[in-house]
């Protein structure tokens, strides 16, 4: 079993007087989790819910936010994505960069302090991986800290402080885009690069 570090700390821990790490209890990880926002793979939009409803259910049964300011607030997050308009649609009628757009909305919505992406565009065509990247970009434009999951490595290198790739299951390389991708390239980063490459990333050849 693997441990993820967060800030130099095993996640799941947190050092108590005298410096002993404590496995946290469920109440403390519920804590945290409740200022973590998090984007699916596949979206995960309520099918009987417009873009509303699905970005203001949790502002009313998770934070007991009032039904009229939870609306409110969730349009403000639809109109920062570009989706004011569409508020009345069902995910039925939207596409999917639109989908994944309220999706991030959703998220936004209780306004956590960090955001985790799982692969966010990997079932988009590139139009629509464009719309939903603009918005991952407004994001850290504006601080959010988000640790993403993704293939385009043209975005991962224009916006991370940070990378880590992966291969197999291990962890190959880690460091700033320009310690990763600087030449000289680690061989199995120059393979992938190869076969993965999207339109951002020429630049790295």
């Amino acid at each position: 079993e693997g441990t993820i570090l967060i800030n130099g700390e095993p996640l799941g821990f947190s050092q108590e007087n005298g410096g002993q790490r404590v496995r946290l209890s469920p109440q403390r990880i519920r804590a945290v989790r409740s200022h973590i926002g998090m984007c699916f793979q596949q979206f995960n939009l309520w099918p009987h819910m417009t873009a509303l409803g699905n970005v203001s259910e949790a502002l009313k049964t998770a934070r007991g936010v009032p039904k009229a300011q939870a609306e409110e607030r969730a349009m403000a997050q639809l109109r920062k994505v570009g989706l004011e308009d569409r508020a009345g649609h069902y995910p039925s009628q939207l596409s999917g960069g639109q989908q994944q757009r309220v999706a991030i909305a959703r998220a936004l919505a209780c306004e956590p302090k960090i955001m985790l992406f799982d692969e966010p565009t990997s079932s988009l065509d590139p139009e629509l991986t464009g719309e939903v990247l603009k918005v991952m970009r407004d994001l850290a434009a504006d601080g959010m800290t988000m640790v993403v999951v993704s293939h385009e490595i043209g975005f991962a290198a224009s916006v991370a402080h940070r990378i880590t790739f992966l291969d197999q299951g291990r962890l190959l390389l880690q460091g700033t885009p320009a310690e990763v991708f600087g030449k000289p390239r680690h061989p199995r980063l120059d393979q992938f690069l190869d076969t993965y490459l999207d339109r951002g990333a020429a630049m790295l050849v």
